[in-house]
């Protein structure tokens, strides 16, 4: 049986941004399941008709297709319950919240520093459809929205309760990473992926607890195509 996810790809099939796809992949090394990682990418509606859906990650498990980076960890669990990412209610709970802290605080504090270096990794082909639907949304255009300086200071105080949490253990989970880390460390690699700015100081706690986090599951994450790999080949 093959897995597939389908992840989202950029301007090269190997560079993978989505903090949400980011989720599901250390989740699935976190327990030792392998998966065909398929790119896809935002205009390619048809790829995903099968499951009824239109954003990914998609992921299918023989039978069961299952959408939505949350209920893919659940179903993850339920479906292979060794090496568990919740644990327990109180967990998921607690998981829960950590999604929604990093989705509302953490991600528009990001978007605002790099989103003009996320535009640029976007293949040209999408650019439209990403330029359309997140000014729409954002009430702006990109350029007006785009300021490094107020993302920066906005991200520096959301990160305050993680800064207080990795001064009492290595992981957010405790002693070893699950599901509340992966959570959370997803939009870290889609800054890390699109763009080369500096989120955290060197002396941050969290800048420790994010070394640890791309060294995982052999180095998962250290090892990802990253846009400084490859932009010169796109000029």
């Amino acid at each position: 049986m093959t897995r597939v996810l389908f992840d989202l790809c950029g301007i090269d099939e190997g560079l993978r941004f989505s903090p949400y796809c980011w989720r599901v992949r250390y989740a699935l090394a976190h327990k030792g399941l392998e998966a065909e990682t398929r790119p896809w990418r935002f205009n390619d509606r048809a790829a995903l008709a099968f499951a009824d859906h239109d954003k990914v990650p998609v992921l299918v498990d023989g039978d069961e297709t299952v959408t939505d980076s949350y209920a893919i960890l659940r179903y993850l669990d339920r479906a292979y319950p060794e090496s568990p990412l919740f644990g327990d209610a109180l967990a998921e709970g607690r998981a829960s919240f950590l999604k929604h802290y990093a989705e509302r605080s953490l991600q528009p504090a990001m978007l605002r520093t790099i989103i003009m270096d996320l535009l640029n990794a976007i293949h040209p082909d999408d650019r439209d459809y990403f330029r359309n639907t997140r000014e729409k949304r954002l009430g702006r255009t990109l350029e007006e929205f785009h300021s490094p300086a107020k993302g920066l200071s906005q991200l520096d105080a959301a990160l305050e309760p993680l800064r207080g949490r990795l001064k009492e253990a290595d992981y957010i989970d405790g002693e070893a990473p699950a599901a509340g880390d992966y959570l959370v460390f997803g939009s870290f690699m889609w800054a890390r992926c699109v763009s080369s700015a500096d989120l955290v100081s060197n002396a941050d706690p969290v800048y420790a607890w994010l070394e640890r986090m791309l060294d995982q599951h052999g180095g998962l994450g250290r090892r990802a195509m990253r846009i400084t790999d490859i932009e010169g080949a796109y000029r």
